[in-house]
């Protein structure tokens, strides 16, 4: 699949946008997996567990005890709270941007600096979820006035795991499926 394909959801994420020297060459694919910092790469897999896990306890969940699949669910949950706080202390303010779109090709926010087409950024996003960190590293691929002094940047990714982008891709669908209930349920209080 080619990366414009990937659809975007209109969603507020945190993002840390590091802006790099004009000259900047990005790493290599092996240089780059090793200058991923551990707790993105132990959140990334985590994330992936859990997607697996929760794929065999569906297939299994008639014929599981109910008060079992409840106390892994609570357990689940309480694991996803810590590795969320955890997360959170990787959040650099300096860098904090908030996002208008994302997915799993490239993202949108509003910065209050220009930044020029085709120069490289660092970027981490911070997932809810499912709960994890993504770092990567992108280049600005549009950058327009906004209005009021603010400018769309929308930054397309030109080093991420593949892992990663699944991770991006079911943020994406959690969140478009949460838009879609939440649709459903307008249209049904409506009639």
């Amino acid at each position: 699949m080619n990366q414009d394909e990937y659809f975007s959801v209109h969603a507020g994420l945190t993002i840390n946008v590091e802006p790099l020297p004009e000259h900047f060459e990005l790493p290599d694919d092996p240089t780059f997996i090793r200058e991923i910092p551990p707790l993105f790469r132990v959140a990334s897999e985590c994330s992936e567990l859990e997607h697996n896990a929760e794929k065999a306890l569906q297939q299994e969940s008639k014929s599981m005890n109910r008060t079992l699949l409840d106390y892994l669910a609570a357990q689940n949950h309480k694991m996803n709270l810590l590795l969320s706080f955890v997360l959170a202390q990787q959040d650099d303010p300096a860098f904090r941007q908030i996002t208008q779109t994302f997915g799993a090709s490239q993202l949108t926010y509003l910065s209050q600096q220009p930044m020029t087409a085709g120069s490289q950024v660092r970027l981490k996003l911070f997932l809810e979820n499912p709960p994890a960190a993504v770092y990567c590293y992108a280049s600005v691929q549009n950058c327009q006035p906004a209005g009021d002094d603010t400018f769309e940047v929308t930054l397309h990714y030109s080093r991420l795991q593949e892992e990663d982008r699944d991770l991006l891709i079911r943020a994406a669908l959690h969140i478009q499926q949460k838009l879609l209930r939440q649709r459903a349920m307008q249209r049904n209080d409506n009639q």
